[in-house]
């Protein structure tokens, strides 16, 4: 699939699909949380991809962003988003110049040597006091076609996520598994994925980032908002995805 195909695809999968409408619920209260008194905060989300996640930063305050791969940039650029080519682990803008740094999907598909040193340029550009919100895959027993479909290296454990983000200068406000709820419907078709892999090699199509039928969508995006709710209350015990607050 091209590049610009598969950022269509994202895109056209960002404003209504059921997955990315429980995401969007619960970062919420994170985002809230971290910009609380900060008056209109400074906010940069590493590896934007299409942009979409911008708009939502917005509400919190003036958001900015990097991608780096030129045709995402180009992409987020074409909707109006403020966007700049350029690595996680080489971000362009001086020390202490944000009060919010987000990175959304984005950590799982480092390679091993650019893991620690993303963390830590994330901290670098962090003002003191300010925060990192992370939203990772979680769980290898998940792996299957869209974890090929998006280059994933890994699928983080808690303890695995809070290492890294500890060692980067950071200490963690609220770590909890989330979209909880689409686990019982995931994993055996994650585990088919691989049972059936042609060689052992998983392969992944449009399929993995099509929008359901409409009844299907609307009753996950229930069952996601449900859990949403419920996550402003306690932490989630486990999940396919692993949610991260901490402050430096």
């Amino acid at each position: 699939m091209s590049a610009d195909r598969l950022l269509a695809l994202t895109y056209r999968a960002e404003q209504s699909h059921f997955w990315f409408r429980g995401f969007r619920q619960y970062v919420r209260p994170a985002l809230q949380r971290a910009t609380a008194g900060a008056g209109h905060a400074r906010i940069l989300d590493c590896g934007c991809g299409t942009g979409s996640n911008l708009r939502l930063l917005g509400d919190y305050g003036r958001a900015v962003g990097f991608d780096l791969t030129i045709s995402g940039v180009r992409f987020a650029r074409s909707h109006g988003h403020r966007v700049a080519q350029a690595s996680i682990a080489a971000i362009p803008f001086p020390a202490a110049t944000f009060d919010l740094v987000t990175s959304f999907d984005v950590l799982q598909c480092l390679p091993d040597a650019v893991e620690a040193s993303a963390i830590a340029d994330m901290a670098r550009v962090l003002r003191p006091g300010g925060w990192l919100l992370l939203h990772v895959a979680a769980l290898e027993i998940l792996h299957g076609k869209h974890s090929v479909l998006s280059e994933e290296v890994r699928r983080y454990t808690p303890a695995r996520l809070r290492a890294v983000v500890e060692r980067g200068g950071f200490r963690i406000d609220r770590l909890t598994f989330d979209h909880m709820t689409l686990l019982p419907m995931m994993l055996p078709v994650r585990v088919w994925h691989r049972l059936t892999a042609s060689g052992g090699t998983v392969t992944a199509g449009e399929a993995e980032i099509t929008v359901p039928p409409a009844p299907v969508n609307a009753a996950l995006t229930a069952l996601v908002s449900l859990e949403a709710m419920a996550l402003r209350a306690v932490n989630m015990p486990i999940g396919s995805s692993l949610l991260c607050l901490a402050r430096k």
